[in-house]
């Protein structure tokens, strides 16, 4: 890990500040105009010490983000739409990954496990650039669930299908019995990682009424499930997704304290802010390094590419659960394929790849210019799609942290 230069982020953090402010007078995605402001930092004769790294983004920025999504997330609504969800985040990434891969190969000419990096790196929607970006906008509660929740589990997929190239490219051939070896091994170590840590810390903070304490704990629980994934090489953000269910879920309903459930909140969404002001902003920064122009047709290859693999893992997929009671309205798909934005999370597998591939360095750079079409057309567009679907509801009927109303909407479960 970097030396953690202080004096920088809290410079970074004046910026954003100001970029909040201006973005919502102008009623802008927070996220471009991070973005932006760290492309005009970069072009100032200024230094920036902190730089965008695999372990500054997986192991500093990635927890508190996933943990603040999902303690937001309802366990009764998630475990009703999880067949759907498991269908888009297996089936779905899978077509998505190929239709890039088998593009990138076939188009430009890249090797195909560098294609087939590719492909898995930029196929998963990333919760960084999807939750900063639908946090400004109220939509109806089960889209915003879906778009979460997806999300989510998208990049828990990703990190997952990435860690399974790396043993193609580190080890030769490798057998479909160790593959399928790997993903038992590596989704139930991060479920078991996530409860091991998040079951006992939670009945301790349930012992104590003092907020301060119970947020300590939460921030245990965050990074502590994370890291021990990571320990035992099994997926971390999959253990603190884990782990944020059963805080949100569980803690929640008794082992956090009335007065500590919106310290707790409150905490989580201020911690959720800071990790994107520094990630969008370092995006930015990072931009401006990028020879893109040097591979602006493997970049537009791959953009296009990017949204035929996302149509790919969307509709399909829906399609399939139409004549079901998970049947999904043609608004939200509209809205999940064009919500599949690329972020932080590709571009730190980009920074992760291995050094033997023989593309490593394009890959980089076009990872970058796909991620730069998301924040910016896709992002800055997205406020318009869901108007003009006719999606907007007011801010109580779309915040998914409200489990009494969303228990309600869903049935009369029995309120916390």
């Amino acid at each position: 890990m970097q030396e953690f230069d202080f004096t920088t982020l809290g410079a970074l953090l004046f910026v954003a500040s100001l970029v909040a402010i201006a973005t919502h007078r102008l009623k802008l995605p927070y996220s471009a105009g991070l973005v932006v402001a760290g492309v005009g930092i970069a072009l100032l004769p200024v230094t920036v010490s902190l730089t965008l790294t695999p372990d500054l983004i997986f192991f500093v920025l990635l927890p508190p983000l996933v943990f603040e999504a999902a303690i937001q997330i309802p366990w009764r609504p998630f475990r009703h739409e999880l067949p759907l969800l498991i269908a888009l985040v297996t089936f779905g990434v899978l077509l998505a990954a190929g239709v890039v891969a088998i593009g990138m190969h076939m188009l430009i000419g890249w090797s195909w496990l560098g294609a087939a990096f590719f492909g898995v790196l930029i196929a998963a929607t990333d919760p960084v650039a999807v939750i900063a970006a639908f946090k400004a906008l109220h939509v109806e509660r089960r889209l915003h669930l879906l778009v979460e929740s997806e999300s989510l589990l998208n990049d828990g997929v990703a990190a997952v299908g990435f860690a399974i190239l790396v043993m193609f490219a580190t080890s030769g051939a490798v057998g479909p019995g160790e593959v399928a070896l790997h993903l038992i091994e590596n989704i139930s170590g991060a479920i078991a990682a996530g409860a091991a840590v998040a079951v006992p810390l939670v009945a301790i903070a349930g012992r104590t009424t003092d907020r301060l304490v119970e947020v300590t704990i939460t921030m245990l629980i965050a990074y502590g499930s994370f890291l021990l994934a990571e320990h035992f090489h099994c997926s971390g953000v999959l253990a603190t997704l884990t782990a944020g269910l059963i805080v949100g879920n569980y803690g929640f309903l008794g082992s956090i304290s009335d007065t500590g459930r919106p310290a707790v909140l409150n905490h989580w969404e201020y911690v959720a802010f800071l990790a994107n002001s520094v990630i969008f902003l370092l995006i930015g920064v990072r931009e401006t390094q990028m020879p893109i122009l040097a591979v602006i047709e493997a970049a537009g290859a791959a953009t296009a590419l990017s949204l035929l693999g996302r149509a790919a893992a969307v509709y399909p997929v829906m399609v399939a659960f139409a004549r079901t009671r998970l049947a999904v309205p043609w608004k939200y798909k509209h809205v999940l394929f064009w919500g599949g934005l690329r972020g932080a999370l590709a571009l730190a597998l980009a920074l992760a790849l291995p050094a033997s591939i023989p593309e490593r360095g394009t890959i980089i750079t076009v990872a970058f210019a796909v991620v730069a079409f998301s924040i910016f057309v896709q992002g800055l567009t997205m406020p318009w799609l869901i108007d003009r679907l006719g999606l907007k509801v007011k801010p109580e009927a779309a915040h998914l942290g409200d489990l009494k109303a969303y228990n309600r909407d869903d049935g009369g479960a029995p309120e916390a």
